[in-house]
C-alpha cells in the first residue's frame, strides 16, 4: 500500500452514469490486475474504492458508477484536481492458473478491472475471450476498448437490445470453450456464474470498506479455509474457497 498525490489529466462521461477519470501519479504500489484503490474526498469521512480500471508507470486510469455522495463528487471534478490515494490495495487476480484460453465476464461496473487484465494475459501470449453484461444498449460502455485489444468480445443484455438476450451465463452458451475464468460483477451474477461454470476460475467481489487495507474488519466473510477481509484477502477469492 502506498499514499500519494495523483492529479486528474480527464474526466468524462462514458454514458449518463458511468465515467472515466484518467490520472497522473505515482502507480509504483499497483502490482496486479484486479487491485483498487481508495480515494480522499472533501467533506467525507470514509475513502472510496474503485477498481483499477488500466494503469502505466505514470497514469491510472479509473472507469466508476454515480452511485452515491462520493462518486457524484467525483464525476463534478474538473481536470486539474489532486486527490489523495492510496494504491496497491487488495490481491488482485492470479493469471499464471488461466491456462491458454481464459474467458473473462463482467457486469455493469465490473467490467473495468478485466481490462487491465486482458492486457496482462496477451501480454503472457495466452488468448483470451470476454463476455460483457449490461441491462441495456445505452449502458454499454468499454467494449469498443476490449475489441481493440484483438480479443472476441461477446455482450449480454438484459433487454436483448444487443448482442445475447439475457445475463452472462447465457452468453457462455455462445462463447465456446474456454480453460480458466476471471470474473468481477454483483453478488447475484457471481453466484449464477458459481453454479454455472465447470472450470475453475477467480472472482472479485464487491463490499462496503471501512479502511481498505485491513484495519477496521468491517468486510469480513466466511470462507472455506476461514474468515477473510474483502479488502486484504481479497477482493479475488478462487471459487473453491467460496461459500455461498
Amino acid at each position: 500500500m502506498k499514499q500519494g498525490f495523483f492529479e486528474i489529466l480527464t474526466n468524462r462521461g462514458l454514458t449518463a452514469d458511468v465515467f472515466e477519470m484518467v490520472l497522473a501519479g505515482d502507480t509504483s504500489a499497483i502490482t496486479a490486475p484486479g487491485q483498487f484503490v481508495n480515494i480522499l474526498l472533501d467533506g467525507l469521512y470514509l475513502r472510496r474504492p474503485i477498481s483499477v480500471c488500466d494503469y502505466d508507470e505514470n497514469t491510472l486510469t479509473l472507469v466508476y458508477k454515480v452511485v452515491g455522495k462520493g462518486t457524484e463528487k467525483m464525476s463534478a471534478l474538473p481536470a486539474g484536481t489532486k486527490l489523495d490515494i492510496l494504491t496497491g490495495l487488495g490481491n488482485g487476480y492470479d493469471t499464471s492458473k488461466s491456462g491458454d484460453v481464459p474467458l473473462l465476464i463482467g457486469g455493469g461496473v465490473g467490467v473495468p478491472p478485466l481490462y487491465h487484465l486482458a492486457k496482462v494475459l496477451l501480454s503472457e501470449g495466452k488468448q483470451p475471450k470476454v463476455i460483457l453484461g449490461f441491462n441495456k444498449a445505452s449502458e454499454i460502455f468499454y467494449k469498443e476498448q476490449f475489441e481493440a485489444l484483438g480479443v472476441p468480445v461477446y455482450i449480454a443484455t438484459a433487454d436483448g437490445s444487443v448482442g445475447v438476450k439475457g445475463f452472462v451465463t447465457d452468453a457462455l452458451k455462445v462463447c465456446g470453450d474456454y480453460t480458466y475464468f476471471y470474473t468481477c460483477g454483483p453478488e447475484p451474477m457471481l453466484k449464477a456464474l458459481y453454479n454455472a461454470t465447470e472450470a475453475d476460475g477467480q472472482c472479485s467481489f464487491e463490499e462496503r470498506m471501512g479502511c481498505g487495507f485491513g484495519a477496521c474488519m468491517g468486510c469480513s466473510c466466511k470462507t472455506k479455509y476461514g474468515n477473510k477481509r474483502i479488502c486484504k484477502d481479497g477482493p479475488v477469492l478462487e471459487k473453491g474457497e467460496i461459500i455461498w
